[in-house]
């Protein structure tokens, strides 16, 4: 089976919702006028004090709606200012290496946002003038966030490999273990440690771990305590983490959970990465049931719009092929020589397709076809496609679902330490200078 591309990007849906306050001014005495000026430099960049006090007005107000207590404003700033760095290095590596996202793409994807909260357009454009947010920068700000998953995905996802031995490995120590079908849901705070950290520095990151414990342990809230200490990027939403099986946390995780009580806290835990304080929120066991799935064997022909080609020209293109298909021309051997994918090697075999597997565009043109009808062109964040159906079956999915749940937990498992390695060396080889007290 062709390995499958076609996943939906992890889009920041929650951004509307969440009320993010992007155009807004920092709100001032009457009368009183503040001149912007420069809180960091960040290799060739710079972070204004404008900047600065934009995001943490957002994050207050996330904290708030989620109930929780902002961390004094010194402690706020200092954590606000270095995810900003955090992800200003990424957006120039990104850009250096010519990563960028077309205006058709992302105009598709706020379409999808205002589905997403069921909103036309112009409704979509009115809530956000009703928030005070200005279209333009919410344009860029979406741009961005589909730059940063497409890195992640370029520089560590698309590198991490599963084998099936190791998914063998990991469902027979499932089927070993007495908690195989447990999830846990679980919060954290990581305290990160410089890549090349001397021996002080190292003692100063535990030192700090130590504080946040020490105030846990006195009955603060653990959100709290996340959002004034972690360094994780769900630090702001409390650490928390979605249900995990036992087997997709790792190792030396999971030794410390699996005995805790919901409530409990461990110790604190040294990893590469650094200091982990880890509570267990909850744990459920989910039973396992057949799984009855409509699948579809399915094949496509892609043309990308990219810097070298133009939406108009893919277009073109796509419709040319489309021609002669009609003229007699075979699906596999056109996919061969034009498909610009993985799938082309295999005539644009995707083999079975299961609901979700592929974005909402592509999947609704290939729901809407007939067993060996090909589509006219359609169109995709990753381009224009043009999609034959070969046949569909109802599959009983429960070993399949098995199998690629636990490749699915083994890469995120690899993904996670792997990300933070990579981020915490990009951020080491930046430049930065800071200049918050010159304000």
């Amino acid at each position: 089976m062709a390995t499958k591309f076609l996943l939906r990007p992890p889009i920041l849906l929650a951004m509307l919702t969440a009320g993010i306050a992007i155009a807004q001014q920092p709100a001032h005495p009457r009368g009183i006028q503040t001149i912007d000026h420069i809180v960091a430099v960040v290799n060739e960049n710079v972070i204004t004090r404008h900047e600065l006090d934009e995001m943490i007005k957002t994050a207050v107000r996330q904290l708030q709606k989620q109930g929780m207590q902002a961390p004094s404003p010194a402690v706020l700033e200092k954590q606000i200012l270095e995810r900003i760095i955090v992800n200003r290095v990424q957006l120039q590596l990104a850009k250096e290496t010519g990563l960028t996202v077309s205006d058709t793409e992302l105009d598709q994807t706020i379409r999808r946002i205002a589905q997403e909260n069921k909103l036309s357009l112009p409704e979509f454009h009115s809530a956000l003038e009703q928030d005070g947010i200005s279209f333009n920068k919410f344009r860029d700000e979406i741009r961005d966030e589909i730059i940063l998953v497409r890195l992640k995905e370029r520089e560590v996802n698309n590198r991490i490999s599963v084998t099936e031995g190791e998914v063998d490995n990991f469902l027979h120590t499932q089927e070993q273990s007495t908690d195989g079908n447990i999830e846990y849901r679980i919060a954290h705070i990581l305290i990160q440690v410089p890549e090349q950290a001397d021996g002080a520095k190292i003692q100063a990151m535990r030192q700090r771990a130590e504080a946040a414990l020490a105030q846990l342990k006195d009955g603060a809230e653990f959100a709290k305590v996340a959002a004034e200490f972690s360094n994780a990027d769900d630090a702001m939403q409390g650490g928390l983490l979605d249900w995990r099986p036992a087997n997709q946390l790792t190792k030396r995780f999971a030794e410390y959970v699996t005995p805790m009580k919901p409530g409990e806290l461990s110790s604190i835990i040294q990893s590469p990465n650094g200091f982990h304080i880890l509570k267990l929120v909850d744990r459920r066991n989910q039973n396992e049931t057949v799984t009855m799935v409509d699948q579809t064997h399915a094949r496509h022909i892609l043309v990308k719009i990219n810097e070298l080609t133009s939406e108009g020209d893919a277009r073109r293109r796509i419709t040319d092929l489309k021609e002669r298909l009609d003229n007699g021309g075979k699906f596999d051997e056109l996919a061969k020589l034009h498909s610009e994918d993985a799938s082309a090697a295999s005539g644009g075999d995707l083999g079975w397709v299961s609901p979700g597997d592929t974005v909402p565009e592509f999947e609704q043109a290939m729901s809407a076809l007939k067993d060996g009808e090909i589509s006219g062109p359609v169109q995709s964040p990753f381009g224009w496609h043009l999609i034959q159906v070969i046949e569909r079956r109802s599959q009983d999915m429960s070993t399949e679902r098995r199998r690629q749940t636990a490749r699915q937990a083994i890469r995120a498992r690899k993904a996670d330490t792997t990300f933070q390695d990579w981020l915490q060396r990009l951020r080491d080889r930046a430049y930065v200078e800071y200049r918050l007290e010159e304000g």
